[in-house]
């Protein structure tokens, strides 16, 4: 994983691009954090659009062409990012993925729209595996993003939607990331919180630098101090497993609900301290998937180990979509592309998914789950453990997770 530590464009375009995957015809950029503090994170985020290159490439690829992903560190920056994304463009590559960090994936959605605008003979793809701000699919949406995860205004509705019946909870603590997603995270939760459950008091509302807490007691210390019952938190990567180890070892009584408590460094950093405690609401849920989805599952496990969770299935999803869009336009040309990915219907591992023309919001259905103990039916460990798994508690149908857009498309 070291060699991935790319230090900048200039290497990620040289070390990367020429001899590994000069073999190929179609290369993805993977612009995420390689390194750094939320440096884990990509790299599971890169072992699952690997994965699933690999598995498109050994039935032949696509229109006979081979697929290769060109890691990218990004470092966590939207200004290396950009940097990134144009050393993609002058390699040729047309196909962009990332996920980590809203700031990062508004600053590649400007980037590419104008790029797109001048150069259409080179326009490029972003397909956007797990950011989650919800103007990406409303007032900024565009032609040439397409989003595979569940946005923010959809994952709260669904948890608060659960919360309903949750008459146990009547103080909510809201702890997140001080960028657009973090403060969407806290904005929408006290706007449905108080439609749907007006007797629930917010008894905090706290903002934290991205990534680079590295201590989390204070924050704790004063949850505990608020009588909180509840946290609502939309922390993602080392913030959260910090989070959450940092209640574990103050003995904090609070049930957390989460975006990302299945993600890597989480569950191991909870261990019996999350036990019925720590919730996730997300479009993944291990031991709820269809048998061709647990075919797909069990091959993952197989090949990296049976404590890996595939969690970012949204990434092997836009994969999906990709391969197929590219069969039915019959080319690999960007704008046939996208154009032919719009409206697409896939079979998902929990039920037919959806890429709205609208907006280029994937609609999928989306879960409730709780942190337990494994066995019984429950045969999926959860990332990193094997004693401990997540149970679902509620689903979301497609049809009840989609939310209205704004978005006024601009098509070329």
């Amino acid at each position: 994983m070291a060699t991935r530590k790319i230090l900048g464009a200039a290497l990620a375009a040289f070390a990367f691009a020429a001899p590994a995957c000069a073999w190929a015809q179609v290369r993805i950029a993977y612009i995420d954090p390689l390194s750094g503090a939320m440096g884990a994170t990509g790299e599971h985020g890169l072992r699952e659009l690997e994965f699933a290159i690999e598995a498109i490439n050994a039935k032949g690829g696509v229109l006979g062409q081979k697929m290769a992903v060109v890691p990218m560190d990004n470092k966590l920056s939207s200004q290396e990012s950009l940097n990134l994304l144009k050393s993609a463009i002058d390699q040729g590559i047309r196909y962009v993925s990332q996920g980590n960090g809203s700031a990062v994936a508004g600053a590649l959605i400007d980037a590419i729209n104008k790029h797109n605008e001048r150069n259409p003979d080179q326009a490029v793809v972003y397909l956007n595996y797990a950011a989650v701000d919800p103007d990406f699919t409303n007032d900024k949406c565009s032609f040439w993003h397409f989003r595979f995860d569940a946005n923010t205004d959809m994952k709260m509705a669904a948890l608060t939607d659960y919360l309903k019946d949750q008459k146990k909870v009547s103080k909510v603590y809201l702890l997140n990331q001080d960028y657009s997603h973090g403060h969407q995270v806290s904005k929408v939760a006290k706007a449905m919180l108080a439609e749907k459950r007006p007797d629930v008091k917010v008894v905090g509302d706290e903002l934290h630098p991205l990534a680079r807490v590295k201590d989390f007691a204070p924050y704790i210390a004063k949850i505990q101090a608020s009588g909180a019952d509840t946290v609502i938190t939309g922390n993602w990567g080392t913030d959260l497993s910090l989070l959450v180890k940092a209640a574990k070892d103050a003995n904090l009584k609070a049930d957390f609900y989460t975006y990302y408590g299945g993600t890597v460094g989480v569950p191991p950093a909870m261990g019996d301290a999350g036990i019925d405690r720590v919730k996730v609401v997300s479009y993944w849920s291990s031991n709820s998937m269809n048998a061709a989805g647990q075919v797909v599952q069990d091959a993952y496990r197989k090949k990296y180990g049976a404590d890996q969770d595939p969690y970012s299935q949204s990434i092997r999803i836009s994969a999906e979509f990709l391969v197929r869009a590219m069969e039915k336009a019959k080319t690999t040309n960007p704008v046939a592309v996208a154009k032919a990915m719009e409206g697409m219907k896939v079979d998902g591992p929990f039920g037919e998914i959806t890429m709205r023309a609208e907006d280029h919001q994937l609609i999928q259905p989306m879960f409730i789950a709780t942190f337990v103990k494994a066995g019984g039916p429950l045969k999926y460990s959860a990332d990193g453990t094997k004693e401990y798994a997540f149970r679902a508690d509620a689903r979301v149908e497609a049809a009840a997770a989609a939310r209205p857009t704004t978005c006024k498309m601009k098509r070329p």
